[in-house]
């Protein structure tokens, strides 16, 4: 299917990490940039801030494990108030790889974990 988007061709990765050539396109998707990184060590191709969380459902979010499930809900509705900035993303990944990089520490429970999910429509 043409408008299909592989799922291999989302990747999530810390901005604390190196960057590798399987990362295809990266794109920060924090509203701040990450602490302590060099924009010259990061290799991010695109800094697309309109779709990070708004700052007042970061700062409420906190990243504590019992508002996960309200974080993903409230977010994606955020994220569809983007649509140019989902279609964008949508035709980076059909093209290729995409890496959304994220300076969380918490690698399972983080903004990119559901831009990627809304992305791939789940």
């Amino acid at each position: 299917m043409k408008n299909q988007i592989a799922a291999c061709n989302i990747k999530l990765k810390r901005a604390y990490s190196p960057p590798s050539v399987e990362d295809g396109t990266r794109i920060l998707i924090d509203r701040l940039w990450p602490r302590a990184v060099r924009k010259s060590d990061v290799a991010i191709d695109h800094w697309i801030k309109d779709v990070s969380p708004s700052t007042a459902l970061r700062k409420w979010f906190g990243h504590d494990p019992a508002r996960w499930q309200e974080f993903c809900r409230r977010y994606a509705a955020e994220i569809h108030d983007h649509p140019d900035r989902l279609r964008e993303l949508r035709a980076m990944a059909r093209k290729g790889p995409i890496t959304l990089v994220f300076a969380a520490h918490d690698e399972l429970r983080n903004n990119a974990v559901v831009l990627r999910n809304v992305l791939l429509e789940r």
